[in-house]
């Protein structure tokens, strides 16, 4: 019986392998056929340390940051081959997107100092492949209320794709850590502090409002605000690392990459590589890993309030993870659960899912529930218009309201990438207005023509880069703003 047993664990673990080669060997010979890697894909600018970030102060990171970007310029600007130097390369200095010729870079760290003495600080962190031009609308409101705003850049963004290639998640953790020293300089306690993180930094976000629990020396959040946090992302991305294996033989490079693309936008990489995928699967391990430990030591009832704005349908991250992991182990604290529904006009009822995963019953447990929960969705079939539906912590039944907002005729849900955009956007926006410093618009075309002309893929442009419901999600944030004295 135990030599049976043997041989079916032998025989099993011999396919598992088999099909694990085969996988490997299948994306290596995939991505030998797709574009060459660049000097963009190449370079790996030389960030701080672990250790240096846990030492420097904020002047001390932008004399790094600014060493890094004179290292893309010469390794990589300065070095691009003549068929390169095309304005769609956001590398090339002639390119109308070249993010250096910008009256404000947006790749990197910025301070946004109130009129007056701040009345509070916030830290923004954005997300992975991402820069700090993401949250710069949700940085000025902040601005506005009388708060300093510290949005710092992640190491391994905002530069090049290859600086994701080797960077850890402690390294972003570090610079969260870092970022909050800032904002308490600029606005001592107790004055509030409230971290907003978007993505992969809303798990930041989360990670350091954890550590604050346990280290004393840690500057603890009043509020936490986050918008489609990466707390769960699929089981594969766990396996990301083994299909970059192949790389460590110079011929077969392009294996550590998931995705080689031409950068064309300025403030966010379109190519993304296998390391990218892994840290932010180790990050959201490592999170619930600690949302666990700390709900099994009592410490959750210390937490700040949690906001949090997520679309229904989301290809990035797994909505209902942010219940099951995040807030289903709260306590009634005042934290709330903002669900922006899919548009549920007559129109698109022909061509959508009708997957168990697309009802908001599906994400959400049924009442009553410790926290507040709210659903964006349509009035009816008959019309774009939405109303809020909001379940209060405790309650049973829900109350709904009109809102002055409708989805676009030609929108069918939110995005991952949409939410902290609104639709006047410069560079994502649905219907961008005033001047555009960029030269291009991304949110706003509606490409039509025939598959194979173009660099990217058509599936990839039609993605909602801007969010009509942003007064909405402004407006509630600014709720949890303390007002002037």
């Amino acid at each position: 019986m135990i030599s049976m047993v043997l041989r079916l664990l032998k025989w099993s673990l011999l396919v598992v392998l088999i099909v694990a080669a085969s996988a490997i060997a299948l994306r290596t010979y995939d991505m030998q056929r797709g574009p060459p890697l660049q000097l963009w894909h190449k370079v790996v600018p030389h960030e701080l340390t672990r250790g240096e970030l846990r030492k420097a102060d904020w002047p001390a990171w932008l004399a790094a940051e600014q060493a890094v970007f004179d290292e893309v310029r010469s390794e990589v600007g300065g070095r691009l081959p003549p068929e390169a130097q095309v304005p769609a390369n956001r590398y090339f200095e002639g390119s109308p997107i070249y993010p250096g010729r910008l009256a404000q870079d947006w790749n990197r760290s910025y301070v946004l100092q109130p009129d007056g003495p701040p009345r509070g600080a916030v830290v923004m962190l954005h997300g992975l492949t991402d820069s700090p031009y993401s949250l710069r609308h949700i940085a000025r409101m902040y601005r506005e209320r009388g708060f300093v705003a510290v949005a710092i850049r992640m190491p391994g963004h905002g530069t090049v794709p290859g600086g994701l290639t080797h960077v850890e998640w402690e390294d972003w953790s570090e610079a969260t850590r870092l970022a909050v020293r800032e904002a308490r300089r600029l606005a001592p306690a107790p004055l509030p502090l409230h971290l907003v993180g978007f993505s992969n930094g809303g798990a930041l976000a989360m990670k350091y409002a954890l550590d604050a629990l346990d280290d004393p020396q840690l500057a603890r959040p009043a509020r936490v605000v986050l918008i489609a946090p990466m707390i769960g992302i699929t089981e594969a991305s766990r396996f990301a690392g083994v299909l970059g294996w192949p790389a460590v033989l110079p011929a077969f490079a392009s294996a550590a990459w998931l995705g080689i693309v031409p950068e064309f936008n300025p403030f966010k990489y379109n190519s993304f590589p296998v390391n990218g995928a892994r840290q932010s699967s180790l990050l959201t391990r490592d999170l619930r890993a600690h949302m666990l430990r700390e709900e099994q030591a009592g410490k959750l009832a210390q937490l700040p309030p949690i906001l949090t704005f997520q679309s229904l349908v989301d290809f990035t991250v797994i909505t209902r993870a942010i219940v099951t992991d995040l807030y289903a182990r709260l306590p009634d604290n005042g934290s709330e659960l903002v669900l922006f529904d899919l548009n549920r006009s007559a129109s698109f009822r022909l061509l959508l899912s009708d997957s168990s995963t697309l009802q908001f019953e599906h994400v959400l447990p049924a009442p009553p529930l410790r926290f507040r929960s709210t659903v964006i969705t349509n009035v009816s079939p008959d019309t774009g218009q939405v109303l809020e539906r909001t379940l209060p912590a405790g309650a049973s039944k829900a109350s709904t309201r009109p809102l002055a907002l409708e989805f676009p005729a030609e929108v069918f849900s939110l995005s991952h990438l949409a939410l902290p955009f609104p639709i006047d956007d410069p560079l994502y926006g649905l219907r961008p207005g005033g001047n555009n410093e960029f030269g291009v618009n991304l949110g706003a075309m509606a490409l039509r023509g025939e598959r194979g002309a173009l660099v990217v893929s058509q599936e990839s442009l039609a993605r909602l880069l801007s969010n009509p419901f942003y007064p909405y999600m402004a407006e509630r944030i600014a709720q949890g703003i303390p007002a002037a004295r």
